[in-house]
């Protein structure tokens, strides 16, 4: 038995596919979710997605959004979301740097906020990619 899932951001279909179970970031926690779930609309905070089907497992960085459960499908309407495959290591690295430097250097709170905002962004991103670099290599 599968649900459908559809990952969606304003740009793009991120991902789409009948799959065993979705594991997403919810407001209160991950929330694990299997075919013929209670119908929930929930708020998503910023973190990894994972999708499992069979033997396959795949990741996702999500900046936030909205989660809809329905018997038979899922929809993640996503601010951001980045497949782990699609993640640049290098401009992750850059970025995280970047938001370091301005940590260190800011000048006003919005620039705090917005330089943590930009940190937590980039560590999420190199936390996914490094997963699929990790499965590629067999580890």
């Amino acid at each position: 038995m599968t649900i459908k899932v559809d990952v969606v951001t304003a740009e793009r279909l991120v991902f789409s596919d009948d799959v065993d179970i979705v594991i997403a970031p919810g407001i209160e926690g991950e929330m694990g979710i299997l075919p013929h779930h209670t119908q929930l609309m929930t708020v998503l905070q910023p973190g990894e997605l994972r999708i499992r089907k069979g033997a396959q497992e795949f990741s996702l960085a999500v900046t936030g959004g909205f989660l809809e459960i329905k018997p038979e499908r899922i929809t993640v309407l996503a601010d951001a979301a980045e497949r782990a495959e699609e993640i640049d290591i290098a401009r992750a690295e850059a970025a995280r740097k970047r938001a370091e430097d301005r940590l260190a250097k800011h000048t006003s709170e919005v620039d705090l906020a917005r330089a943590e905002a930009a940190l937590r962004r980039s560590l999420l991103r190199l936390r996914v990619a490094e997963k699929i670099k990790h499965r590629r290599s067999g580890m």
